[in-house]
């Protein structure tokens, strides 16, 4: 399927934010914005919301915990219960370190798994660019089209009031 774009670059992330702020105000949605570097407040303005990764990290942690907490009290209490020390079988303060490493590797992986699962970051043969630029110098700001070749002459006006130094149109195909 092809989807078309229209693709307002910009030369700096401050007219970059206000023209976010600017073209949401008018009723457009935006597709995605795509910089060379982190932009502070980009999130806010686009309007994402807060992440709930953490959510998923916490119940991958307890995940960890647990199964640490279950592997020691099964091997050293039933499985092949053993005196070491003159400590009990089950002896919880001994299980800590065990179970503090569990939880980070569980968490640390699932985490990683969930985003990349997520996002789609994972390997495909050819990975759509919206412009090269934006891995270099400028920030581009892409705006999905509809059918209607109106739209785009609307929207090439809207950029260029607010900052852009060039409105481009971009055909991609997606899958």
């Amino acid at each position: 399927m092809t989807k078309r774009y229209a693709l307002g670059i910009f030369e700096d992330e401050d007219v970059l934010l206000h023209a976010v702020e600017n073209v949401r105000a008018a009723g457009v949605k935006i597709y995605d914005v795509f910089s060379p570097y982190p932009v502070h407040g980009i999130d806010d303005a686009l309007g994402i919301e807060r992440s709930r990764l953490p959510i998923a990290a916490f119940f991958f942690g307890m995940t960890g915990l647990s199964f640490a907490l279950w592997m020691q009290i099964y091997m050293l209490g039933f499985d092949w219960p053993m005196i070491i020390g003159g400590k009990p079988h089950i002896a919880l303060p001994a299980f800590i370190p065990v179970a503090f490493e569990l939880t980070v590797f569980f968490t640390c992986h699932g985490m990683a798994l969930t985003f990349f699962t997520i996002t789609g970051l994972y390997p495909r043969p050819k990975v759509p660019v919206m412009d090269v630029r934006a891995t270099d110098d400028k920030f581009v700001m892409a705006i999905e089209l509809d059918e209607t070749s109106s739209q785009f002459s609307r929207l090439t006006q809207l950029l260029r009031d607010n900052g852009a130094s060039e409105v481009n149109q971009k055909e991609m195909t997606t899958k």
